[in-house]
Parts: structure tokens; C-alpha cells; sequence
């Protein structure tokens, strides 16, 4: 497995709660939780090299995490960032089994430069991510959907993503994956929705209290 998609892990075994937590952080480590068939394993990371990896992580990467020597094989499933700090806060990971059949989302990528941009249309993507069952060693980090044939007003479906052998997309096949729109269709469109858009009604004026005679 590639070094870029594993994690060295220190076990968690006392101070936890939110202030326990915080103490980690400041600390330079992240407190993480492992999910599984098991009990859940409670562990904290290195923040340096979490933050150096992540891009190289996504829902469906299956990540090798070593927790002082025990090795697990997991899916990232959430993690919680502070944005005003900069800073990750806690991150779910959930182990997988190899063998046992799981499911997973996976991000959809197109590949290709349509034909209809190249007559004035707009290719519009419209499915980023499928969620897919199969066994974690076919689990694909994305699906391309090749839309270089898309003339002008056309759709790719996705019964027309090529899926790789043993994996089963969980979907209506019939969704739209991407289309190529025309820039005057869309202008037009765009009008229309303006035209029908309700207006807001002006608030009524006060009434002058009658002088006194």
C-alpha cells in the first residue's frame, strides 16, 4: 500500500471528554476513533502528518492505520476541522474486513473533452459521487465517465459509466451523470426563470393618524 495512504497511531486509553480532547489537540495530535464489528478503538494521530496526507485520502481510499504495531485496514468516514483555527479536531474512521463485501461512496470523474463544447455548448456534471458495494480489494478511489462523444444537447447516463469487473453500482442507472447544454438554451432558460419569479410585494404604506380636531 502506498506510503501516502497510511498512518502511524498512538492508542487512547484515558483522558477523554471535550477537555481531554483539547489537551490532545494543543498538543499536536488528533484524537480519532476507529469503527468496526469490535469495540470501537479510541487513538490519537499525528496532526503534521494527517494534515500532509490528506489530500490523498477520500471516502473510498482505503487507508493502512499502525496503532503501535496492531495494523488496521479502514475507510475515512468523517473528520471535524475549526476553520477559525486551522486546526483538525477529530477524525471517524471505520475498519473494513477483506473477504466481506462493503459499501462505499465513490466520486465520479470525467474524462474527456465533449464534442459539443467544441460547437458552443456547456458540459454540466451532475453526479460527483455513486455509492457502490463490492469487496475492499476492488473498491475503485473514483469511476470515469469518458463524456468525449456528447455532441450538442446530449446525456451520458449511468448505465454508460464503465464500472470496474465485481463492483455494483447502488443507484438508478438511468441518472444523468453530465450533459452538454447550449449556452443560448441556457441564457434562455435563465430569462424565463427571472420572468416568473414572484416579486415582492412593496410594503403597504402607514396610514397618517388623523389630526385632532
Amino acid at each position: 500500500m502506498s506510503e501516502k495512504k497510511s498512518l502511524s497511531a498512538l492508542e487512547r486509553t484515558s483522558d477523554f471528554g471535550s477537555a481531554g480532547s483539547r489537551r490532545v489537540v494543543r498538543n499536536k495530535r488528533i484524537p480519532a476513533v476507529i469503527y468496526g464489528k469490535k469495540a470501537p478503538v479510541h487513538i490519537t494521530l499525528d496532526a503534521k502528518e494527517f494534515n500532509l496526507k490528506l489530500r490523498h485520502f477520500s471516502e473510498s481510499a482505503i487507508l493502512k492505520i499502525d496503532v503501535q504495531g496492531k495494523k488496521y485496514e479502514c475507510l475515512m468516514k468523517d473528520f471535524q476541522e475549526d476553520l477559525m483555527r486551522g486546526v483538525i479536531k477529530h477524525v471517524d474512521f471505520y475498519e473494513v474486513t477483506r473477504g466481506h463485501v462493503l459499501r462505499a461512496f465513490v466520486s465520479v470523474t470525467l474524462k474527456g473533452n465533449p464534442i459539443g463544447t467544441r460547437e458552443g455548448g456547456v458540459l454540466d456534471q451532475v453526479i460527483h459521487e455513486v455509492e457502490v458495494e463490492c469487496l475492499p480489494k476492488d473498491l475503485p478511489e473514483t469511476l470515469e465517465a469518458d463524456v468525449s462523444g456528447l455532441k450538442l444537447n446530449q446525456v451520458l447516463h449511468l448505465n454508460q459509466v464503465v464500472v470496474p469487473a465485481n463492483v455494483k453500482i447502488l443507484e438508478d442507472l438511468t441518472k444523468t451523470v453530465a450533459s452538454v447544454k447550449s449556452v443560448k438554451a441556457e441564457a434562455v432558460k435563465a430569462v424565463e426563470e427571472a420572468e416568473v419569479a414572484p416579486v415582492a410585494e412593496a410594503p403597504a404604506a402607514a396610514k397618517e393618524p388623523k389630526a385632532k380636531k
